[in-house]
């Protein structure tokens, strides 16, 4: 389909976005539709939650961030939106809502958006719903995993539903979360599978001896890595409490672990405990977390990528590594199986199956991959590739919208 993309105007509504307190906060969705804006205008309201008594619960939040950030030449808007932590997250929708009309009403004056755009279901995207009712633009959401979390509390799936239906487009970041949408009375031809992409010129090989070098990682050692969030949901305890197995059939294994605090907790100090309790001080690294741009000095320096998920819906991360030659370890879990589609490209084992990831982990390492195939898998998974399609749903679901509402009924 033919598009001109000068026409488009997009409005991207997320809590979960980059700013300059949290530079790894949803680098996902900052890489898809900043590719995206190659090819429209865009700008980005990503409310950051508050809460007054925040201190009193000793409890990490939130950090306070510039109302207004300009990323790559594009304005990102951070109004606050009131959330208290643990309590009354069913609010949250509501609150999102609130705290971005002003901003979008004041955008709506010089940047006259044609749609918007919002990413996770809760509380992102009922938020964007009635966002679009009150504004009267047409509204997609795109669904990633935590839907299938979120979905075990009544009153968070009652609003997911009503935004589901509300919705005019529902992106899928895979067809597993695509069966979840459907089973819920969405229609199919209203959900798109557009999974996530890779951003070749960023994450391609260099030298592995050159990058251990620069990082500090042992050049006679067979390394694992694991990047992400460092919270239970991401599984670093799963590959920490098989590794005294993987180092007695492959001793100069060392485990490194990229990755911090992030909105779902910090299960790092639960980690170093592990450590200390396996005795496996000498085969683990904790690089810390890491700017995305350098993520793939870390990739090149490694021999195989291991993520032990307990829930994914299309993790971008596995392209990334894939691009750098490696292959990817990691649970049949959510659209895990998608992405690792082959055992050419890596290997998967059950959740809570420890003899398979030991055995997985194991193979992997002592395996001879054929890495350039790997790295031609990822390159045929581009940004560039996912955003023609995205681009071509966008104008197709405005020309539907616009054919259906009456010129006058537009907020001019």
């Amino acid at each position: 389909m033919s598009y001109r993309a000068e026409r488009l105007k997009i409005l991207v509504a997320t809590s979960v976005f980059p700013n300059s307190k949290q530079p790894c906060l949803g680098i996902f969705i900052r890489e898809r539709m900043f590719n995206a804006a190659k090819h429209c205008e865009l700008k980005v309201i990503a409310p950051v939650p508050w809460f007054p008594f925040i201190r009193y619960l000793k409890k990490d939040y939130r950090p306070c961030v510039p109302y207004l950030e300009i990323q790559d030449g594009i304005e990102i808007y951070h109004p606050r939106f009131f959330s208290v932590p643990r309590f009354f997250k069913c609010l949250d929708g509501f609150f999102f809502f609130i705290s971005s009309i002003t901003t979008a009403l004041n955008l709506n004056k010089n940047f006259k958006f044609d749609i918007i755009d919002s990413h996770f279901v809760y509380p992102d995207g009922f938020g964007a719903v009635l966002l679009g009712k009150f504004l009267r633009r047409p509204v997609t959401i795109t669904i990633r995993g935590t839907i299938k979390k979120l979905l075990n509390y009544p009153l968070l799936a009652i609003q997911i539903k009503y935004a589901l239906k509300k919705a005019v487009k529902v992106f899928a970041v895979c067809n597993e979360l695509k069966e979840v949408v459907t089973g819920l009375g969405i229609s199919e031809g209203k959900t798109v599978v557009i999974p996530n992409g890779v951003d070749i010129e960023k994450f391609k090989p260099v030298e592995k001896l050159k990058m251990r070098s620069e990082l500090g990682i042992p050049a006679d050692k067979k390394i694992i890595i694991s990047v992400g969030g460092l919270v239970e949901r991401k599984g670093f305890h799963r590959v920490l409490s098989v590794l005294p197995r993987v180092k007695q059939a492959i001793p100069d294994i060392m485990y490194v672990m990229v990755g911090g605090p992030s909105v779902e907790g910090n299960y790092g100090p639960v980690l170093m405990r592990m450590v200390k309790e396996l005795s496996l001080r000498d085969y683990v690294m904790f690089a810390g977390q890491q700017l995305h741009d350098n993520l793939y000095k870390w990739f090149s320096a490694s021999d195989i990528f291991c993520l032990a998920t307990s829930n994914e819906g299309w993790a971008n991360v596995f392209l990334e590594a894939m691009a750098c030659g490696l292959p990817v370890v990691t649970t049949r879990v959510g659209g895990n199986e998608e992405v690792v589609s082959s055992d050419d490209y890596g290997m998967l084992f059950e959740l809570e199956d420890k003899d398979g990831m030991a055995y997985a982990i194991i193979k992997s390492v002592q395996k001879e991959w054929n890495r350039e195939k790997i790295i031609n898998y990822a390159r045929k998974n581009t940004w560039d590739i996912r955003i023609n399609h995205l681009i071509s749903q966008f104008n197709s679901v405005i020309n539907s919208y616009n054919n259906r509402l009456p010129e006058k009924a537009l907020i001019q």
